[in-house]
């Protein structure tokens, strides 16, 4: 058997390179003197090594060496014969240590040697110039054993290093272990690729590489300088190709951090002043960063640090951590820089650590990720002499005294979907005074993909409950007699899978409006009241459209309340049309129908369509049904066009509607399809100042008749634009208002007091 045989016979003996033991029997097996070389060998290693290691020549003795998993390697030996004195050989075998001070003590009296783990050394900080890797990193980052030891040996060299010294490491450059190497080494940090040459008789195999990275106090990032041409290893494949492609990415992460990208940095970049002292306040300083890692936490987080923009002494807290869950960490709110500085604004803390919760995290409760994450954020707290106080730990609120889940459904268009009921800790005092029940229940529909933004909200009641049941009790005798014909297949009907029992039955009050913004809009009819004076005293009709069905709540409440109103509402999710039903009582009939397709295509074919009357075109249609107009003529022309429509997008900073509502394209269609008088109105949700100034311009630029009602209790802002150019003064507000008063039809008058006091909030925009 020859050498090289006898070599893979023992390396087979192996297994696990992480191992101890293994390399004890490893090392016992290849005896004393047989010297074993990972990768190249020193006719190969020499020049390339020699001229990283001294400079000026004369100076080698002094130059101070760790050579961490040497192994019985030969490389320190011929270090030592080459001038350099100063080495210091490390491995966690007893076996090998013994056996390499034996084989020099006599011959190599300056050579130190010591049994230690390479990744725990037993050094003080910054004493060697230079740490030689030959293999060594390459052994612990065992693909099936993650990053965690190579992690720690990295942090162990960067602290051992003194400010000037190399790390130098001989490695075969596998995509696993660049992608430790690279990121360990971005700040403080000059890193540079060389190839080492093999031997001209060796048959093409394993490259072996020689990566420097030079410690420097300057915390500039630079990019990875590269002495390797490709071309010239064409013959290795995949592993040059693997080496570029990680070269290429890497220097293109470095580039979008000295561009000042909105990145992630790791902790240890911090620490190294990437982004200044961190120890001390710097206002208006945002850093996005991640925390924790395998070995030091239970879980990984990514953080944005953030110093308040204006440092004074109304502080609450010096630090604080606020707590973002995975559902709502794409919400503007959190996602973006703006409203992560109001969030810093309402936290009264002079420095907040956002963390953003993922998928990760979803098994943890609150108090184990707060545990989790204590030891970790006390690293950030500005000040040391503040690390051991308590550091607050804060999250959004819903105020929910009781939930509990009616229904739950995924829809290929909109995504998870959920009907709760839920009792609030705190209810609105105008609310328990028109309903003084001790607990009101509110019915919402949630779509999962904002959790933060309730869709819909309606308030159950018991009124009426008697016809219902009866209704109940007849649909569930006919399905338990069509169950029975079909066997045990049948399908559990929706209205029977509420959360209370027959005996309590509830129903959505139609005639209250649970969320503020729809009596806003609708507080945005006093802008046509006289129209719809004029309609009503001739028995006309009045055609409005509403896209975005939701719950049905609006459309059914304006149908109640306005029955001039010929009304059509535009849905583009069946099943949210069938939730609709099931759940809320939503109900079609002559003037109150649903058109499953695209709102804005709808718009656009509005005035393309043949002429139909509103209230014989049949429900489901695709197209657009006729009103009657002033002189009693058919038209296609809307009187009412309310956009109330989420967007299943919100890190752009627009929650509603979707952006596609609000290009000029699209609002000069309204204009087009809007009757003389007619009513534009847009639900608009944006916490971004800039995004709504923008929408608000895009308006003004089609209508020159503007209107806006900011609810201050709510984050929604309602607009309104008229078709017609003639001015609108607002000291007509006070009549038209009274006007619409008398347009509504409640069998309880006061409910409409919020919305009457809404139109005295309408402004104009100009």
């Amino acid at each position: 058997m020859g050498k090289r045989d006898q070599e893979e016979e023992l390396l087979k003996t192996l297994g696990d390179f992480t191992s101890k033991e293994n390399w004890d029997k490893f090392f016992t097996l290849r005896g004393t003197d047989d010297s074993f070389e990972w990768y190249a060998e020193w006719p190969q290693l020499s020049d390339p090594l020699l001229s990283q290691l001294s400079s000026p020549p004369d100076a080698a003795e002094s130059v101070q060496i760790l050579v961490p998993g040497c192994g019985n390697s030969r490389l320190s030996e011929n270090l030592y014969d080459a001038g350099f004195r100063g080495i210091t050989n490390i491995d966690f075998s007893k076996v090998v240590i013994s056996d390499m001070l034996r084989r020099n003590v006599r011959s190599r009296p300056g050579m130190r040697w010591r049994v230690m783990d390479m990744t725990s050394m037993q050094f003080v900080d910054e004493t060697f110039d230079v740490v030689l890797d030959k293999g060594g990193l390459d052994a612990l980052m065992e693909p099936e054993l993650g990053p965690e030891l190579g992690n720690q040996y990295l942090s162990e060299v960067k602290r051992v290093l003194k400010s000037g010294g190399k790390f130098i490491c001989l490695t075969l450059e596998e995509s696993h272990v660049l992608g430790l190497l690279f990121p360990k080494f971005r700040y403080g940090w000059k890193m540079s690729l060389h190839v080492i040459p093999q031997k001209p008789s060796d048959k093409p195999n394993l490259h072996t590489f020689m990566v420097i990275a030079e410690k420097e106090k300057s915390a500039v990032l630079q990019q990875i300088s590269s002495a390797i041409i490709p071309s010239s290893l064409d013959c290795y494949g995949s592993q040059v190709h693997g080496l570029q492609e990680a070269l290429e990415s890497e220097n293109q992460i470095r580039a979008e951090y000295s561009s000042g990208s909105d990145i992630l940095y790791s902790f240890e970049d911090l620490q190294l002043g990437a982004k200044g002292d961190l120890t001390e306040l710097s206002p208006g300083r945002r850093v996005l960063l991640t925390l924790g890692q395998q070995g030091a936490s239970r879980f990984c987080y990514k953080v944005v640090l953030l110093d308040a923009q204006q440092q004074s002494s109304s502080f609450v807290y010096h630090f604080g951590v606020f707590l973002v869950p995975k559902a709502r960490a794409r919400e503007w709110l959190f996602s973006s820089e703006e409203g992560q500085w109001q969030i810093v604004e309402s936290s009264k803390a002079a420095r907040l650590m956002m963390v953003l919760l993922d998928s990760s995290h979803a098994n943890a409760s609150m108090d184990e990720i707060q545990k989790d994450l204590s030891p970790l954020v006390k690293q950030l707290a500005p000040g040391r002499d503040n690390s051991e106080s308590q550091i607050p730990f804060m999250a959004a609120s819903d105020g929910i005294k009781q939930r509990k889940i009616v229904h739950q459904v995924t829809s290929p268009l909109t995504g998870p979907i959920v009907v709760d009921d839920v009792v609030y800790e705190i209810v609105d005092n105008d609310i328990s005074r028109l309903f003084p029940s001790k607990d009101l229940i509110f019915r919402r529909l949630t779509f999962q993909r904002m959790e933060g933004l309730v869709q819909s909200e309606a308030l159950l009641t018991k009124e009426g409950s008697q016809k219902i049941l009866e209704n109940i009790e007849q649909k569930k005798t006919r399905s338990s007699s069509k169950s029975k014909k079909k066997g045990n297949h049948r399908r559990n009907d929706p209205k029977l899978s509420v959360s209370h029992d027959f005996s309590g039955y509830w129903r959505v009050d139609h005639t209250y409006l649970a969320s503020s913004y729809h009596s806003g809009i609708i507080a945005g009819f006093m802008l046509i009241s006289s129209y719809l004076e004029n309609a009503s005293s001739t028995g006309r009709m009045v055609k409005a459209v509403v896209i975005g069905l939701g719950a049905g709540l609006l459309p059914m409440f304006l149908h109640a309340c306005l029955p001039i109103l010929c009304i059509e509402a535009v849905e583009l999710d069946p099943m949210v049309l069938n939730l609709a039903r099931d759940f809320y009582g939503f109900r079609e009939d002559e003037d109150l129908k649903v058109h499953i397709t695209d709102g804005i295509q709808f718009v656009k074919g509005n005035y393309e369509v043949a002429d139909r009357v509103c209230n014989v075109d049949p429900p489901y249609s695709n197209g657009t049904g006729n009103a009657i107009d002033a002189e009693g003529k058919k038209t296609n022309r809307i009187d009412v066009l309310i956009v109330d429509v989420d967007s299943s997008d919100s890190s752009s900073g627009l929650t509603c509607p979707a952006s596609d509502f609000v290009e000029e394209s699209f609002l000069s269609t309204v204009k087009n399809s809007l009757s003389e008088q007619g009513l534009f109105v847009i639900n608009l949700v944006s916490r971004s100042s800039t995004i709504r100034e923008m929408v608000v311009s895009r308006m003004k630029m089609v209508f020159s008749n503007l209107f806006h009602l900011q609810l201050e209790e709510d984050v929604n802002e309602v607009l309104f634009a008229l078709s017609t150019n003639v001015d609108i003064k607002e000291d007509c507000f006070q009549e038209a208002s009274l006007r619409l008063e008398k347009l509504l039809k409640f069998e309880h008058p006061e409910r409409s007091k919020s919305i009457i006091d809404a139109t005295k909030k309408i402004k104009s925009l100009k």
